[in-house]
């Protein structure tokens, strides 16, 4: 298990019970897969720093989570699948 913390921007155009929707389906990617220590900070609404596909903000979460590379690898793939996903990024943040 490796500690990682991963954030995503979701379209901000998306209703609030498909948003809900949205974090909990990616939210059991991690959890369906023995993550331990899953911690969701929903940032909300916040300004872009660059536009994305015309938008000029988005709905930010942040996730940090205890879990196997391949529980983020999974949810890499799914997560660039989901169109209301603007960005994301996942980053390990283990001390070497």
């Amino acid at each position: 298990m490796r500690k990682y913390e991963i954030m995503y921007i979701i379209r901000p155009s998306l209703e609030q019970e498909a948003r809900d929707a949205l974090i909990g389906e990616l939210n059991a990617i991690l959890t369906d897969r023995g993550a331990e220590e899953l911690i969701v900070d929903e940032w909300g609404m916040r300004e872009l720093a660059y536009e994305i596909a015309d938008l000029k903000k988005g709905y930010y979460v942040v996730i940090d989570v205890l879990t196997t590379p391949e529980a983020t690898a999974e949810f890499d793939r799914v997560i660039k699948i989901k169109e209301d996903v603007l960005r994301h990024i996942i980053i390990s943040r283990e001390e070497k």
